[in-house]
């Protein structure tokens, strides 16, 4: 068997945002992006832990589920710590830690990732992740009307 090429980072932020709505393309994503950890490639790794908590939803058994949050919580946790200053892996843990239920309690760095986002996203070059993340963040709840404002 051929080894697939790598995919690249914009199919996989596609995939990503179809993942949230699609098991199999949610299983695909966890898949394709395997061989990718911390130490080789921090966001493909942080792609990969975000897309592993999302197939907690897919899953019946709550043990499961919990099994497969915190395996994407820990692998996300990994991935930031190998690439602090990398403001979309800020952004995946933002975006993960706004939208799980409360009583996970995975909740310790939002306040910390949005004043990172909201101070960086102006010197992002990518414009498609700019307009991405400025668009989220325009849409949260955990983002001020005064920082609303300020946004792009």
């Amino acid at each position: 068997m051929m080894p697939t090429a790598s995919p690249t980072l914009n199919d996989v932020r596609m995939m990503y945002h179809e993942a949230s709505s699609n098991d199999n393309v949610c299983k695909s994503l966890v898949e394709i992006l395997k061989p990718y950890n911390e130490k080789n490639n921090p966001v493909l790794s942080g792609y990969r832990a975000g897309a592993t908590m999302m197939m907690a939803k897919y899953v019946f058994s709550p043990f499961t589920k919990i099994s497969y949050f915190r395996k994407g919580r820990d692998m996300l946790q990994r991935a930031v710590n190998a690439d602090d200053q990398n403001i979309e892996l800020r952004f995946l843990r933002f975006a993960v830690q706004t939208n799980l239920p409360f009583f996970l309690g995975y909740k310790d760095h939002i306040d910390a990732d949005k004043i990172f986002i909201l101070k960086g996203l102006s010197s992002l070059q990518d414009p498609v992740l700019k307009a991405n993340i400025g668009t989220f963040m325009k849409g949260s709840d955990y983002v001020s009307d005064n920082e609303k404002i300020n946004l792009l």
